[in-house]
């Protein structure tokens, strides 16, 4: 007995010497501590959590595998081979920046410069440090490949501008929150303007306090996540933080004194139970009206309105800009966004995110001059915008505001049951825009029975000229696992329904001739249409050797009004010299349904002519028995083939180096065609039009952590240049002249680059980010053909500098545009017969006048601009966690 007992005490004595004692702190990617994470020493039951600042301490067995886990992130597993293990968790969804992306591919993620396409990756923190309002202008100064510009000409355009990456247009980008894709706008952009003919999401709607990071996977995607992938896919992964409220509030304004800002938002996330998470972001806003207009024209304003030259020159004595109002429009916003989980058990949990987003934009038409609606057509102006007598009507301006309602969410449910990952999810999201137009009258010669005008002087001077709305309901279920170390599989289903509604106008808003600069939507163009298709997608990595990686995927997809597509992707990358240098490349086909909006859009559209003011013409849908008459067909989805080849190379820990070579064949180019005259008057058309080419070269490279003496130095270069962009096949279908080919060509930068530096010492940091936009060219509509406009390059310099008070409360100015760079544009001669242009100055300036309306729009021309600028902007911001 005595024996045994002392074998007892040598067994208890021999296991207290083989356990150990691990400790740390456990964090997500963006350093906030992570309180409730479970810790469990691998195939025990042994498991401690994460106290509320994250730290643990765990006694295991020597040799021990420490398994980390919580609801909404990766799991981790960490061998304990040292006494303190610090741990950074990712997200479900997103990476760590230097780790893994999970954007592209359908199985296991993979890291960024050795994944085997080109991703960029922008925290939370690169994009509030550029100091711009919106999430989409933050983009544009991070981003070499992605452009938008603020149109010249506001109207509807002014609650969300058009964006594109690789110069493709914002239909062909996928956005996506979380891995799900996002709704688009009900906006079809109809100016002679960059997206003309196109939609996109509202991507400004989101606020940049929710957003954790943001990838950008920069090639085809179809094969993975279906139409609207053939530039690329955004995925924008919200927060997921539990370490309490912080409150954000900007203000800031031009070096003009105007376009003032002021904002404030929270963003707050807790723990639910033991092993759930909320994280939500509450953010107002208000931007006043920014006002840049031209110095119109005396001359070319009495030759175009046929007025006396001693009228136009008394008027424009008082408003030498015409009364024109061109900028920045007056925007207010509220934005509301939650994200959240739970886990139900080790192995299931739910998951959810949900926005809400209103924005009211107040915006001006061109002003209506007393020459150009003149009290001798119509005397009843001087009672409407006068105050009776002749001698008080001045013209008028009639106003445009925009009501906008954005809206998406997302419930899904993830479960690992013997290596099978499942994630079932579905998702509904909506935009619909309204809209009021005062200050104008209906000028149309109706009469009623008893010969009465209907309008003109008994006409209203506010309309309701209608609205549009799109939403969309996604149901997704996506498997995988990894079948052994080589072998990865996932494969999936989608079924999306959408609808797309145009909201009737009130009568007087689209009657006859409609409300004087923006006409209602007409009963016989209203309604609400409906689709729905079912895709499929098989999705195959195999990793040859350690070092040589081929995944493939097959995708089908059927839609109920077009029929079928099948579409598929290989690609692969080879990494060596302990991953240091990564070759990678794919090659992919794609397809983009054309929207519901270009399907069934049909509308009454003022535009810009050149030497003759603002025009009424239309745009007629394919479906339509107008179409029919005149031929048209209807519409079929774009087909893609995408190349990409690049390299990655990682040569220390803090150097990081990625360029990627790209061609994007489109086939049957969905296109909005010029204005033709037919027997339904001035129209245009939708149509699948003809091929087209894009090919380029994107860089990126960083450089950080370099000590400079008490502080940090980091640089980062980027850029995109454009070799090819243009039509490759004749134009069927449809009348597409210079003015539209420059438009979608040649109007965005040829080359765009980003050089920034960031110097963080102490409780201070500094950055300075200089954007090149390299030329662009137009042929603006009405200019000689013998003439080609160019905008020169300009290079636009940021300056940032934030102080962290206190842990808690951190300051940071911005000056955005610090040399006060504008665009600026010059005629250019195509031939000897544009060099005799050149060489007279009545004939330069005639060309002149003809693409800024007269000089209104003399920064930028009428049909818009390479990159869009106030001036100097100065922002300040006050960060408060509490």
């Amino acid at each position: 007995m005595k024996k045994f007992a002392f074998l007892l005490i040598l067994l208890n004595i021999s296991f207290a010497f083989a356990q150990k004692q691990v400790s740390g702190v456990v964090k997500d990617n963006s350093g906030n501590t992570l309180p409730g994470v479970n810790i469990v020493e691998k195939g025990t039951q042994n498991g401690v959590s994460t106290d509320t600042d994250g730290s643990y301490k765990i006694k295991v067995k020597d040799g021990a595998t420490l398994v980390f886990s919580y609801v909404g992130f990766n799991k981790v597993e960490r061998a304990t081979t040292e006494a303190i293990i610090n741990v950074v968790m990712s997200e479900e969804g997103g990476q760590n920046l230097n780790e893994v992306v999970v954007t592209g591919t359908r199985t296991a993620p993979r890291s960024n410069t050795t994944s085997a396409l080109p991703i960029d990756v922008l925290s939370s923190k690169d994009l509030t440090s550029t100091g711009q309002a919106t999430f989409d202008k933050a983009l544009q100064y991070k981003i070499p490949s992605f452009n938008t510009v603020q149109t010249p000409v506001n109207d509807a355009t002014s609650l969300l501008d058009p964006y594109e990456i690789r110069n493709m247009g914002p239909s062909r980008t996928l956005i996506l929150i979380n891995g799900k894709r996002k709704n688009l706008s009900s906006l079809l952009y109809v100016q002679t303007s960059p997206g003309r003919g196109e939609t996109g999401s509202d991507i400004s709607a989101i606020p940049t306090d929710a957003i954790e990071k943001v990838e950008i996977l920069r090639d085809g995607a179809s094969a993975q996540y279906g139409s609207d992938a053939i530039a690329g896919v955004m995925n924008i992964i919200l927060k997921k933080n539990t370490n309490g409220p912080s409150v954000t509030m900007r203000s800031g304004m031009t070096s003009e004194g105007d376009g003032e800002m002021i904002g404030i938002s929270l963003n707050n996330g807790s723990e639910v139970g033991e092993k759930g998470f909320i994280n939500y972001t509450v953010d107002f806003s208000k931007v006043n009206l920014a006002n840049r207009p031209g110095k119109v024209d005396a001359a070319g304003e009495a030759a175009d309105f046929g007025a006396s030259l001693a009228d136009v020159q008394s008027f424009l004595a008082l408003k030498p800009d015409a009364g024109n109002i061109n900028g920045s429009p007056e925007t207010a916003a509220a934005k509301f966004l939650v994200n959240g989980g739970f886990g139900l058990s080790d192995d299931t949990s739910l998951y959810y995110n949900a926005a809400y987003v209103y924005k009211k934009v107040n915006s001006f038409a061109n002003y209506r001059t007393p020459y150009w609606r003149t009290l001798a057509d119509y005397p009843f102006l001087a009672d409407f915008f006068g105050n009776g007598t002749a001698a008080s009507y001045k013209g008028y301006v009639p106003t445009f505001t925009g009501d906008l309602n954005d809206y998406n969410a997302t419930l899904g449910y993830k479960a690992v049951k013997n290596g099978w990952n499942t994630d079932a999810s579905i998702t509904v999201g909506g935009n619909s825009q309204t809209y009021s137009v005062e200050n104008s009258f209906n000028r149309s010669d109706i009469q009623d029975e008893d010969g009465n005008n209907v309008y003109l002087e008994n006409s209203p001077i506010t309309f309701k000229p209608g609205g549009t709305s799109f939403n969309h309901i996604v149901g997704n279920l996506d498997i995988s696992k990894n079948l052994s170390d080589k072998v990865s599989i996932g494969f999936g289903s989608e079924i999306r329904t959408e609808t797309f509604e145009v909201t009737e106008g009130d009568k007087a808003s689209w009657d006859g001739i409609g409300a004087d600069s923006f006409a209602g939507n007409r009963p016989e163009n209203s309604g609400k249409w409906n689709r729905y298709n079912l895709g499929a997608y098989f999705d195959l990595a195999y990793d040859v050797t350690e070092d040589f990686l081929i995944n493939g995927t097959l995708r089908y997809e059927d839609y109920s009004d077009f029929g079928g597509a099948t579409v598929w992707k290989i690609s692969s990358r080879y990494k060596f010299l302990d991953d240091k240098i990564t070759f990678r490349g794919s090659v992919s086909t794609g397809f983009r349904a054309p929207t519901l909006h270009q399907i069934y859009t049909q509308k009454a559209q003022y535009s810009f002519v050149a030497g003759q003011g603002i025009q009424v013409s239309g745009i007629i849908n394919n479906v339509s028995p107008q179409a029919r008459i005149l031929g048209v067909p209807q519409l079929d989805a774009e087909k893609s083939t995408n190349i990409t080849v690049g390299f990655g190379a990682k040569p220390s820990k803090n150097f990081s180096l990625t360029v990627d070579y790209y061609n994007i064949k489109v086939k049957d180019r969905i296109v909005l065609g010029d204005r033709q005259d037919t027997q339904f008057g001035n129209i245009a058309y939708f149509s699948n039009s003809f091929d087209s080419r894009t090919a380029g070269l994107d860089v990126v490279t960083n450089y950080s952590n370099i000590l400079l003496g008490e502080g940090k130095l980091g640089f980062n270069l980027s850029g995109n240049v454009t070799f090819q962009n243009e039509r490759i096949s004749p134009v069927t279908n449809n009348s597409f002249g210079a003015t539209l080919d420059a438009l979608m060509f040649t109007s965005r930068p040829e080359t765009k680059w980003i050089l920034g530096a960031n110097y963080e010492i102490g409780k201070f940091g500094f950055s300075l980010n200089n954007t090149y936009f390299g030329k662009s060219t137009f042929k603006q509509d009405g200019m000689n053909a013998n003439l080609r406009t160019e905008f020169t390059p300009k290079i636009v310099t940021d300056l940032g500098v934030t102080f962290s008070a206190t842990d808690k409360l951190t300051l940071a100015l911005n000056v955005n545009n610090l040399l006060n760079v504008l665009p600026e544009w010059n005629f250019k001669a195509e031939n000897a017969a544009g060099v005799a242009i050149l060489n007279d100055p009545a004939q330069v300036k005639t060309q002149s006048n003809l693409i800024t309306f007269n000089q209104r729009y003399s920064q930028m021309t009428y049909d818009g601009y390479h990159f869009s600028q106030l001036g100097t902007m100065f922002n300040l911001s006050l960060n408060y966690k509490f």
